[in-house]
């Protein structure tokens, strides 16, 4: 099932050098697939990824995004082993079994929404010109909400970098560009995003802090989110990305650990 194209859904970034419109270009999120807008607000955690809970989250299933996202969501695309969890992207079944993109990915997101606090992840990301793995707290009209989110994007077209960014009421345009010193897709690392009341978001690699937004680029996000973890190739998006071109094998990104603290 498409989701509805007047519900945003994360997200377009607010590129300077991309055609204007595509800054306030969100993404549906389907609200038959996922919990209702008056969701629990969450607590502290740490879950280590040995299998599914599905207390704790929900598997984007049988829907696609936008028109960027060149990819339809399979909850069978998200797996657990050994401990880690798994999200691959082929083209198994596809367009037929992939809501009519030609490839299949999964994104994992949790039931409930979850405000300050310090939200981390432990993943090793794919490294394939076109192709983002992203780590990211979300909330939006099919919460009863504006459109906020804090992001951790890995973009496979240089895996030795992170990107970080944030929206607030639909208002992005925050992208800065980090340098990580060591290749993300060879191996696992910790990332975290710290969202203080205070007014101030920090971004922090293997406990260091690389980052920080204090509002003086743009008012900062004060809505509950979710949490959420995907792997998707992009589309007419060459120009940020780069061109996407399947390998013929499956690609995937690996979690080894989520975690929140609320504050």
């Amino acid at each position: 099932m498409r989701s509805p194209a007047t519900t945003p859904r994360r997200r377009f970034k607010a590129r300077r050098w991309l055609i204007p419109p595509l800054a306030a270009l969100v993404l549906a999120l389907n609200p038959l697939l996922s919990p209702t807008a008056d969701a629990a607000i969450g607590g502290s955690f740490v879950d280590n990824l040995d299998s599914f809970d599905t207390g704790r989250w929900h598997k984007a299933d049988n829907w696609t995004n936008g028109s960027m996202f060149n990819v339809g969501w399979r909850a069978d695309h998200t797996w657990f082993s050994g401990g880690v969890m798994g999200i691959n992207l082929d083209n198994a079944t596809c367009p037929s079994g992939c809501s009519g993109k030609p490839y299949a990915s999964g994104e994992y997101r949790s039931n409930d929404l979850f405000t300050y606090g310090r939200f981390e992840a432990r993943l090793q990301a794919v490294k394939r010109p076109g192709t983002v793995t992203g780590f990211f707290t979300y909330t939006g009209p099919s919460d009863g909400q504006p459109w906020d989110e804090i992001d951790v994007e890995i973009l496979g077209k240089n895996t030795t970098q992170m990107q970080t960014n944030y929206f607030t009421n639909g208002v992005g345009g925050h992208e800065t560009v980090i340098n990580l010193g060591f290749d993300a897709s060879a191996g696992f690392h910790d990332y975290a995003i710290e969202w203080w009341n205070q007014g101030t978001i920090n971004w922090f690699v293997d406990g260091k802090l690389v980052h920080q937004e204090n509002g003086s680029r743009g008012a900062l996000p004060t809505h509950p989110m979710r949490i959420m973890t995907n792997l998707w190739p992009g589309i007419g998006v060459d120009s940020w990305l780069d061109p996407f071109v399947y390998p013929g094998t499956t690609l995937t990104a690996r979690f080894d650990r989520l975690k929140y603290t609320k504050y």
